[in-house]
C-alpha cells in the first residue's frame, strides 16, 4: 500500500498533489450551479463540493475558492440571492465539465455548450433542462474558513424537482436509476450503480 506522510505530501509535484488530495476523500457530488447576473447574463458551472447540511430547514452548502480572481457564480449569487443546483447525468458529462473553462463574465456557458437553460415559475435563476434533480436555492450566508482560505456558501432549498421514476415511496431519490454522475478527484467522472438499501440500525442486545 502506498504511504504518504505530511512531509511527503508537501513535497509532491503540484499537479500530482492536487490529484491525490482531491481524490482521497472519495466520490463527490457532480452538480451544475445555474445563476444569472443583474445584467441578465446567465452562468452555469460545475461543482463537486455540494454537501447536505440539514433537513429542517432543508439546507445545502458548497465550497468556493478565494474570490481574489473573478468568480461569476459567487458574484451572481451575492447580487441576486438565488441560484439553482442541477445533477449532472451521463449524457452531458463532457458539456458539464467544459463549464469549468474560464469565460469572460459577459459570456454564458450555456451558449458555449450543448446545455440548455430552463425556467420554472417565477424563479429568476436558470435550471439545466432535463436534469433529473433540480433545486432552486436561496442564499443564506457565507462562512470564511481561514485555515484553507475558502468559503462555505450556505443556502436553503426553496423548490425541489425530481424525476418521477427516481423518487421512491420512502422519499429516497435513487440517483443510480437516472444515471447521475459523480466526480472522482478533479476531472474523472463515474456513474454509480445501486447496490442495496439497508434499514435503520439499532444497537445489538448484549
Amino acid at each position: 500500500m502506498a504511504f504518504f506522510n505530511r512531509k511527503d505530501i508537501d513535497s509532491l509535484d503540484k499537479i500530482y498533489k492536487i490529484n491525490l488530495i482531491n481524490s482521497c476523500s472519495g466520490f463527490k457530488s457532480a452538480n451544475l450551479l445555474g445563476s444569472i447576473s443583474i445584467e441578465k447574463i446567465t452562468n452555469v458551472a460545475v461543482f463537486s463540493s455540494v454537501i447536505h447540511l440539514g433537513s429542517n430547514p432543508p439546507t445545502l452548502g458548497f465550497i468556493l475558492r478565494p474570490t481574489t480572481v473573478p468568480r461569476n457564480t459567487h458574484k451572481n449569487i451575492k447580487d441576486t440571492g438565488v441560484f439553482t443546483i442541477n445533477h449532472i447525468w451521463e449524457s452531458i458529462i463532457e458539456d458539464a465539465h467544459h463549464t469549468s473553462a474560464k469565460y469572460p463574465d459577459d459570456v454564458s456557458e450555456f451558449d458555449m455548450t450543448g446545455l440548455e437553460e430552463e425556467y420554472k415559475g417565477n424563479f429568476k435563476a436558470p435550471f439545466v433542462k432535463n436534469a433529473p434533480v433540480q433545486m432552486s436555492m436561496k442564499f443564506i450566508e457565507e462562512i470564511y474558513v481561514p485555515s484553507n482560505d475558502v468559503m462555505l456558501i450556505v443556502a436553503q432549498i426553496e423548490e425541489l424537482y425530481v424525476e418521477d421514476t427516481l423518487l421512491k415511496k420512502d422519499g429516497l431519490i435513487n440517483l443510480s436509476e437516472g444515471n447521475v454522475a459523480t466526480i472522482n478527484g478533479l476531472d474523472t467522472y463515474a456513474i454509480p450503480k445501486f447496490k442495496q438499501q439497508l434499514s435503520y440500525q439499532r444497537p445489538k442486545k448484549v
